[in-house]
C-alpha cells in the first residue's frame, strides 16, 4: 500500500472534472433513452421500472451511513500511512455491509407481496412480473451495499478515475440495459436481472482496483469487532442526515399539494427539477473534498484544510454564480422555450427565487463536507433536525399567503440559513477562520460576480427577441470568464486549470 495520499491541487481539480463527467454522461444517456423506453415498455411497465430506479438510487438508506464512514476512516488511515489499521477498517465495513444487506433483503422480500397486492395499483397482468422483479431487486441489496463500501475505499485514496471508469457506464446501464431488454422483447424480471448483473460486474471491477492499489487488502480479510463501534457511531449520525435531508428537499411539494390547487404542483416541480440539475457541479466537488479533508485532518494540516476550503469556495462561486444569475435574468425565456408560455407565466418567478436558493445550497456543501471530514457528522445532523420544524412552519405560512413564490422563498431562506450555520460551525471548530474568507482571491471573486450581475440588465435592453438576448448573454459570460481568468485566478490556479485540460485532452486523444 502506498504511504500518505498526496492531496495536491492538480489531483483534486482533475478528480472534480472526472466526477462531473461521471454524472453528466449518464444524464445525457438518460435523456436519449427515455422516449424509447416509454414507447417500448408502455406506461405501466415503465412506471414499475421507475420504482426499480428509485430503489437502486436510494439503497444507501439501508447502509446506516457506513458507506460514508468507510470513506472517512479509510482516508484517515491513508493520510497517516496506517497500513495495519487500513485493511481492518475496509473489511469490517465490507462484511458488515453484506450482513446488513442480507437482513434488508429478507425484510424487502417479506414486504413485496403486501406492497404489490395492497399498496400499488398494478394491473393484474403485471402482478407476477412485478413481484419477481422486486424479489430479484431485494436479493441484490448485499451486492449494492458492498459495492458502496468498496467504491468508498477508492474514493478515500482519490482514485476517482477508476471510480468513474466503472460508475459512468454503470449509471448509463440503468437506461441502456432496459432499452436493450425492451428491444429484445424481454420481460421486466429479465430487465431487472440485467441491472443486477451490471452491479455485480461493477463490484468485481472496483474490488480488482482496490487490490491493485492496496495489495495489503489481499492478505487481511477478517471482520474486526473493535473497529465496528467507530464506524457505527459515525454512520449513525450520517444516517440521521440522510433521513432528514430528503424531507428538507421534498416536503415543499406536500405543502403545495395540500394548500394549493394540484396544477400548482406542476408549475413548481418543473423549475425545481430544472434548477436542481446544477447540483452536479457542487456535488462532484464535495465528493472529491470529503476524503481530502479527512486525509488532511488525519495529519493535522490545518493550514492546508483552510486553503482547500477557500479555494474550493472561490472556484464554486466563479462557476455557479454566472450560470445562476443568467438563469434569473432569462427565467421566463428558458421556461417559454422549454415548456411553453403557460409554465413561463406561472413558474418564472419561482425559478428566479429557487436559483438564489440553489446558489446558497451549493456553497453550503463545502462546510458540510468539511465538518463530516473532520469527524463531526453529529453537527450536520443536529443542524438538519433543528431546521426541519422551522422550515415546515415557514413553508406553511409562506405557501398559504404567497403561493408558489412563497414556497420558493422558504426554500431559499432555509438554504441560506443552513449555509451560514454550517460555516459558523466550521469557524467554531477553528478549522477555518473568518479572516480566511477575507482572502484577496475571494474578494476579487465577489467583485467580478457583482460586476457581472450589474451588466446583465443589458440583456433586456438588447432586444425583446430570444436570439439577440442569447447572444448578449453569451458575450457577457465570455467577458466575465476572461476577466476571471486574468484578474481573479492566480498563476497557480490558472496552471491547475491548464494542467487538467491537458490531462483530459490527452486522455480523450489516447488510442484505445
Amino acid at each position: 500500500m502506498a504511504n500518505n495520499v498526496e492531496i495536491s491541487g492538480q489531483l483534486l481539480t482533475r478528480n472534480w472534472g472526472l466526477n462531473i463527467l461521471g454524472l453528466v454522461l449518464p444524464m445525457c444517456v438518460a435523456l436519449a433513452a427515455f422516449p424509447y423506453l416509454v414507447r417500448s415498455l408502455g406506461p405501466e411497465r415503465f412506471g414499475i421500472l421507475s420504482l426499480v430506479w428509485i430503489i437502486l438510487g436510494n439503497y444507501v438508506v439501508f447502509d446506516i451511513g457506513l458507506g460514508r464512514a468507510t470513506i472517512k476512516f479509510a482516508a484517515e488511515c491513508l493520510g497517516r500511512g496506517d497500513i495495519e489499521r487500513f485493511p481492518k477498517v475496509v473489511w469490517t465495513s465490507v462484511w458488515f455491509q453484506m450482513m446488513l444487506g442480507l437482513v434488508g433483503s429478507l425484510l424487502i422480500a417479506a414486504a413485496v407481496p403486501i406492497v404489490v397486492d395492497h399498496l400499488l395499483k398494478i394491473p393484474a397482468a403485471l402482478v407476477q412480473d412485478t413481484k419477481m422483479s422486486f424479489f430479484i431487486l431485494a436479493s441484490s441489496l448485499p451486492l449494492l451495499l458492498m459495492s458502496a463500501a468498496v467504491r468508498g475505499v477508492l474514493e478515500a485514496g482519490q482514485h476517482f478515475k477508476e471510480v468513474n471508469t466503472v460508475k459512468a457506464p454503470l449509471s448509463a446501464s440503468l437506461f441502456l440495459l432496459p432499452a436493450l431488454g425492451a428491444a429484445l422483447g424481454l420481460g421486466l424480471p429479465w430487465i431487472v436481472l440485467l441491472l443486477v448483473v451490471a452491479r455485480l460486474i461493477a463490484l468485481i471491477c472496483w474490488t480488482v482496483f482496490c487490490f491493485k492499489f492496496y495489495p495489503v487488502l489481499r492478505h487481511y480479510r477478517l471482520f474486526n469487532w473493535t473497529i465496528l463501534p467507530r464506524l457505527l457511531s459515525f454512520g449513525g449520525w450520517v444516517t440521521v442526515t440522510n433521513v432528514v435531508a430528503p424531507l428538507l428537499t421534498q416536503i415543499d411539494r406536500f405543502f403545495i399539494g395540500s394548500l394549493l390547487p394540484l396544477s400548482a404542483l406542476g408549475y413548481y416541480a418543473a423549475p425545481y427539477e430544472a434548477i436542481s440539475r446544477i447540483w452536479v457541479i457542487p456535488g462532484s466537488l464535495v465528493t472529491t473534498l470529503f476524503p481530502a479533508f479527512t486525509s488532511l485532518e488525519a495529519v493535522a494540516s490545518k493550514k492546508r484544510i483552510q486553503e482547500l476550503c477557500v479555494r474550493s469556495l472561490k472556484s464554486l462561486l466563479l462557476i455557479l454564480a454566472p450560470i445562476l444569475l443568467l438563469t434569473i435574468f432569462l427565467a421566463r425565456d428558458i421556461l417559454r422555450v422549454w415548456l411553453g408560455d403557460e409554465f413561463a407565466s406561472h413558474g418564472a418567478l419561482v425559478l428566479q427565487i429557487l436559483a438564489l436558493g440553489m446558489l446558497a445550497n451549493s456553497v453550503g456543501l463545502i462546510p458540510f463536507s468539511l465538518l463530516q471530514g473532520l469527524g463531526r457528522p453529529d453537527l450536520t445532523a443536529k443542524l438538519s433536525l433543528l431546521e426541519l420544524p422551522a422550515y415546515m412552519l415557514g413553508l406553511w405560512l409562506l405557501v398559504k399567503y404567497y403561493g408558489l413564490p412563497g414556497a420558493a422563498i422558504a426554500f431559499t431562506l432555509r438554504c441560506t440559513a443552513d449555509t451560514l450555520l454550517l460555516f459558523a460551525a466550521a469557524v467554531w471548530l477553528e478549522s477555518v477562520t473568518i479572516r480566511s474568507f477575507l482572502d484577496s482571491g475571494l474578494r476579487k471573486s465577489f467583485l467580478a460576480i457583482l460586476l457581472f450581475a450589474v451588466s446583465l440588465p443589458a440583456i433586456w435592453v438588447a432586444s425583446n427577441a430570444l436570439l439577440p438576448r442569447a447572444l448578449m448573454a453569451i458575450t457577457l459570460t465570455l467577458l466575465f470568464a476572461r476577466a476571471a481568468w486574468s484578474y481573479v485566478l492566480d498563476s497557480r490556479e490558472r496552471g491547475l486549470v491548464l494542467a487538467t485540460a491537458i490531462h483530459f485532452r490527452n486522455t480523450l486523444s489516447r488510442p484505445s
